[in-house]
């Protein structure tokens, strides 16, 4: 099938849109609350499976995937299109980039955040939160371990919506210093979840690897709970 003059996989378009039908499952099921945000507003589950979609369909038909679920919810479910809506828009986009792609340029992002935070008057008191920053950028050497693969995604997405929410509102140094434990705990448990996450993706596409063509995904075998 051509698009665009562009040969695209019906096999990868049909799982693109089985995936992204699961991550929206995902999306509608809370995690923890956002901090700095209305306690309305919280972390879903999609942010664990969201960014491997980086992994299984590549950087572009991952980015693809998670702009065409976080977009489908802000639509059928009606959202106001406030800070938290529009922050999980890049920061989704960015984790799955970093999480699917080997380039270095990836850890520009939070690096270039980590400068935006020191730039803010607030910020350059709390300077040493913005150090969470330097993991994507040290994670990139590791990237055959998922898990410092995984802290690099949900810290490439912590700076974003960490310095879109200083902005925003303002928040003073001494919230930042006292979040330090709390943003440590949190973002175990996310790249955790994106690590478990991607072994259960794995395991089930190698499973049906045996039975069906799936050449047209990245399937990293060493990332299946078992092995046929």
């Amino acid at each position: 099938m051509e698009i665009f003059g562009l040969e695209i996989d019906r096999r990868k378009i049909a799982f693109l849109l089985i995936f992204s039908a699961l991550a929206f499952a995902f999306y509608q099921f809370n995690f923890s609350e956002i901090i700095g945000a209305e306690p309305s507003k919280k972390f879903t589950l999609f942010q664990f499976l969201g960014p491997i979609a980086g992994g299984v369909l590549g950087p572009v038909g991952g980015v693809a995937s998670v702009l065409l679920v976080s977009v489908s919810n802000f639509l059928l479910t009606g959202q106001a299109l406030e800070l938290p809506v529009i922050v999980s828009f890049f920061t989704m986009t960015m984790a799955t980039l970093y999480f699917g792609s080997r380039h270095r340029m990836v850890a520009a992002v939070p690096l270039l955040c980590m400068v935006l935070f020191w730039l803010h008057p607030f910020g350059v008191q709390a300077w040493v939160y913005a150090l969470f920053w330097l993991i994507p950028a040290v994670a990139l050497f590791f990237k055959s371990n998922i898990i410092a693969r995984s802290l690099g995604t949900t810290f490439t997405a912590h700076s974003i919506g960490s310095v879109a929410y200083l902005y925003a509102f303002n928040i003073p140094a001494g919230v930042w210093m006292g979040l330090i434990p709390v943003t440590a705990f949190e973002r175990l448990l996310f790249a955790a979840g994106i690590a478990v996450f991607y072994y259960a993706v794995n395991t089930m596409l190698h499973a049906f690897s045996s039975r069906f063509d799936l050449s047209c995904l990245n399937i990293e075998k060493k990332y299946a709970f078992w092995k046929a």
